[in-house]
């Protein structure tokens, strides 16, 4: 786990994610980082024997959209939680020529909010799911 992450958190790029607010006090790079730890527990514990580069890569660079999400800009980042899942998709694509099974993990990782994008994987699934309880948990409990 620790090899993978390691090469993807090593880039500039990613360390910008610092900058950017997640949840409360949450910067976007640790709630990626939170994600991809638990994506692998989960993995783990469950015997799911999942691409470990797509399961990771993914949960890594699922919310890889560098902007401030919270900020004032005319409204465009109204409708972020449609839109970037796709942002941090095509950035991941251009920053790290990602495959396209990593693509739909990232890509997808906003179900059901986006009703249209279900998970195609169990990479997939497991982002995505990981996502939301670690969502929860920042929102609720690290403010």
């Amino acid at each position: 786990m620790m090899e993978i992450l390691s090469e993807i958190e090593s880039e500039r790029i990613v360390q910008e994610m610092k900058q950017y607010t997640q949840h409360g006090k949450i910067s976007t790079y640790e709630h990626c980082k939170n994600v991809a730890k638990l994506s692998y527990r989960i993995d783990r514990r469950l015997f799911l024997h999942s691409d470990l580069r797509v399961l990771l890569t993914g949960a890594m660079l699922h919310d890889f959209y560098l902007y401030d999400w919270h900020s004032e800009d005319e409204g465009m980042h109204n409708l972020h939680g449609f839109t970037h899942a796709e942002t941090a998709c095509i950035n991941a694509q251009k920053y790290f020529n990602i495959d396209t099974k990593t693509s739909q993990v990232i890509y997808c990782h906003m179900w059901p909010l986006n009703p249209r994008r279900v998970p195609k994987s169990k990479e997939g699934w497991i982002v995505c799911f990981a996502d939301k309880c670690i969502s929860l948990y920042e929102t609720l409990f690290m403010r």
